[in-house]
């Protein structure tokens, strides 16, 4: 069965909040950090049966349309068969 691995991040020209206050904790805490982006990981395992191409074009549509907000986020995917 196909194993989807999902990665959706914001672009780089918008702020990230949430990841500026990590890289100000770690720095805190003594860290050696320059930059920290916060995003999304997801693993989504496909139906049975699908072929790469439908795969891909199936992920390719999720992310779109459902798991990013194509004005501020970008995202990458990898798809894997599993045993």
């Amino acid at each position: 069965m196909p194993e989807a691995y999902v990665k959706v991040t914001l672009k780089k020209s918008i702020l990230d909040p949430q990841g500026s206050a990590v890289e100000k904790a770690l720095r805190q805490m003594g860290h050696p950090v320059e930059a920290v982006r916060v995003g999304k990981y997801m693993e989504i395992t496909l139906s049975e049966g699908l072929d790469r191409a439908a795969g891909e074009a199936a992920l390719e549509e999720i992310c779109r349309k459902v798991l990013s907000n194509p004005v501020i986020e970008e995202y990458a995917f990898s798809l894997e068969d599993r045993p």
